[in-house]
């Protein structure tokens, strides 16, 4: 058993061993990538931004994989993007290419040969090439109209064989691209959500306190003179644990809850004929329509509320309720 036990801690140690030597040396290929960052970078920068094509990227092979992400980080983060696979690109795609866009070669030698096939059509086409390669002296680098060099010391896989270091050093090269594009473009967490309008992170960030109300037609307000024991029917009536208090012109003064209620009812029960105004919360945290729902969501978190009175020129237009965020899936 023991000789068992052993032979596992040696497999873990090795296992752990193998796995922090690839981490580290393709961390290495990322913080060596600063070297590549210098005026070739911003001169692909300021060709992008004052281009009025497409930024096309194409490869063959890991190099096409880490393209496809290229493509989709600039195409999800405000640059217009696709890829086209370079092989494919030889037997008609091409016909994607516009004399206005920008093509991306990638290629870490910088002589795969389906890459190098496309330069004489791209030149009569009328693109610019932009290569993202790891050797200065290939036939990429010297053919393009800017070269980006992403070169790695070492693959992280034995003997060098499987592209490992180079791939990441490459898709961290097109992150820091893309990323600087949307920077300098302005580009918004509301830009961002428009272009993902599915899922949690389109409801996260495109959908307003309007959005969730429009849903409820749901508004418990009683007037400050109206008695407590009122007010308690008029939150029955409602379904809602609150409702808002206004003055004579509508405007709202003060909020009462059950709980506030329920509070009062420990002490006595003398006060359900008392005006509302007197056992109300006074100035109330409130919501425009208009504001995201998940800033309504934080409110009512930091506040430890599960109403909100949402008010439109001081007027209550609608009781938020924390299960209407929930149903509408905004967390």
């Amino acid at each position: 058993m023991k000789q068992v036990l052993s032979a596992k801690k040696d497999f873990a140690r090795i296992c752990i061993e193998e796995a922090n030597k690839v981490l580290d040396i393709e961390a290495n290929s990322i913080l060596n990538l600063k070297n590549a960052i210098r005026e070739e970078f911003a001169e692909l920068v300021e060709l992008i931004i004052e281009s009025r094509g497409r930024v096309i990227v194409s490869g063959v092979g890991k190099s096409g994989l880490v393209g496809k992400k290229i493509a989709a980080t600039l195409s999800s983060t405000g640059t217009p993007s696709f890829f086209v696979h370079a092989g494919e690109a030889l037997h008609g795609d091409l016909g994607m290419i516009t004399g206005e866009d920008i093509l991306i070669a990638i290629s870490n030698s910088g002589e795969t040969e389906e890459v190098l096939a496309l330069i004489p059509s791209l030149r009569r086409i009328g693109a610019k090439l932009v290569a993202f390669t790891g050797n200065r002296e290939s036939s990429l680098a010297n053919y393009a109209d800017l070269a980006i060099i992403a070169a790695v010391e070492e693959e992280a896989s034995p003997y060098g064989l499987a592209p490992t270091a180079s791939t990441t050093a490459i898709m961290a090269l097109g992150d820091a691209l893309a990323i600087t594009l949307s920077s300098l473009r302005g580009f918004t967490a509301e830009d961002f959500a428009l272009f993902h309008p599915g899922g949690s992170l389109g409801r996260r960030l495109l959908t307003r306190v309007r959005d969730i109300i429009e849903g409820r037609d749901i508004n418990p307000v009683v007037d400050a003179e109206t008695s407590v024991k009122q007010a308690l029917f008029t939150m029955t009536k409602s379904r809602m644990g609150s409702t808002s208090v206004v003055d004579e012109d509508g405007n709202l003064v003060g909020i009462i809850t059950d709980g506030d209620i329920r509070r009062l009812l420990e002490k006595s029960v003398n006060f359900l004929d008392k005006p509302v105004r007197q056992v109300m919360t006074k100035d109330p945290v409130t919501i425009s329509p208009d504001r995201l729902a998940t800033e309504a969501l934080k409110l009512m978190e930091d506040r430890e509320i599960n109403d909100l009175p949402v008010v439109e020129d001081n007027k209550p237009v609608a009781m938020l309720n924390l299960q209407d965020l929930i149903r509408a899936k905004i967390y």
